[in-house]
């Protein structure tokens, strides 16, 4: 039996194939035919590519895609479901602890194979695959930049409507309410829980504490509206682990410097989004237009049908983020600059 694993996000293209056994990491975009065994579940948001029969690797690339994006957005919006007692319980984050975990890995994975093989190498070899050396450097950039972003986010996310008066009152705001969280995350089926809970429910399971469906049920949905409590848990471990000391130790310079550091990787990524979005609006992307006319029609015939890049849904979206986030930032940055030494 051969059997493969395509991992939350990840979307093939048409007449692509996949020789299984292989594993696709989150948010991967598979084109093209590949006739070797391949594991990308540490490279997250990745471009698998097939050219002259090699499968071409480039890491992080989806992560400033627009496509990416508008499926984050749509996916919600297509969940039909009227009952407030959902059976299910999905977790419809692009970025999570689960997606964050695999872009720590993938930056670990790629400084390791730059080390390994030397920074000036034009390509590298990893798993049946091939990561150009251009691919490889701005990988480790497209990783370090979500990092920054989703801990950035839950450090302003932890941190909100709430006034400091000194470092030590910002300290205790930032220490985990919770143990559970830490360590590694999986994704049941659109649940994304931590490890732990997961043991921890088979565990009662195995031990008679939970013996019916109904439990299994209410464990379920406790774990999923445990979500953001134990993502700050698991954040903010990885926080500490970046910073190089424990929050009980952060001031307010620190909070700042975190949350410079998570605009700076915000609005870069959105105007890499942005100038992804503008592709689509190309003359190129008109070619299918304006059947009877001349280039005028074909471009009002593409506008009626596409609408205008300036009023896009996506693009509006896009500059709308770039605001918010920016204020976001320099409330919080205000708010610290407050704090007294």
């Amino acid at each position: 039996i051969h059997q493969g694993i395509m991992e939350r996000g990840s979307k093939t293209t048409s007449d692509s194939y996949v020789l299984w056994p292989a594993r696709i990491g989150p948010y991967t975009l598979v084109m093209g035919r590949h006739y070797k065994n391949m594991d990308t579940s540490s490279l997250p948001f990745s471009y698998l590519i097939e050219s002259n029969d090699e499968s071409i690797l480039v890491p992080g690339i989806n992560l400033r895609s627009v496509g990416t994006i508008r499926d984050a957005q749509k996916w919600p919006l297509r969940d039909r479901r009227k009952d407030p007692e959902k059976l299910d319980q999905v977790n419809f984050n692009l970025l999570s602890p689960y997606t964050i975990r695999k872009m720590f890995e993938g930056r670990e994975l790629l400084r390791k194979l730059k080390s390994v093989s030397g920074p000036v190498s034009g390509s590298y070899s990893y798993n049946n695959m091939v990561i150009r050396g251009n691919s490889l450097e701005r990988g480790i950039q497209m990783y370090q930049t979500g990092i920054n972003k989703f801990l950035g986010n839950s450090l302003i996310k932890r941190l909100e409507k709430t006034e400091f008066t000194s470092n030590s009152e910002l300290q205790k705001r930032l220490k985990p309410d919770h143990t559970m969280g830490k360590g590694e995350w999986v994704d049941l089926a659109g649940l994304i829980a931590p490890v732990k809970a997961v043991n921890k429910l088979l565990d009662d399971i195995e031990n008679g504490v939970i013996s019916t469906v109904g439990g299994v049920a209410e464990a379920f949905i406790r774990m999923h509206d445990s979500y953001y409590k134990w993502e700050w848990t698991w954040a903010c471990e990885r926080i500490e682990q970046e910073e190089g000391k424990p929050v009980k130790e952060f001031t307010a310079a620190d909070i700042i410097r975190i949350t410079e550091r998570w605009k700076k990787s915000v609005i870069d990524l959105d105007k890499m989004l942005y100038e992804d979005a503008r592709k689509e609006f190309t003359l190129s992307s008109m070619t299918g237009f304006g059947i009877d006319g001349g280039e005028e029609i074909k471009k009002l015939d593409f506008e009626q049908v596409r609408g205008a890049f300036e009023s896009n849904g996506v693009v509006s979206a896009i500059q709308d983020h770039i605001g918010q986030k920016d204020a976001l930032g320099n409330e919080l940055i205000e708010r610290m600059s407050r704090i007294k030494s």
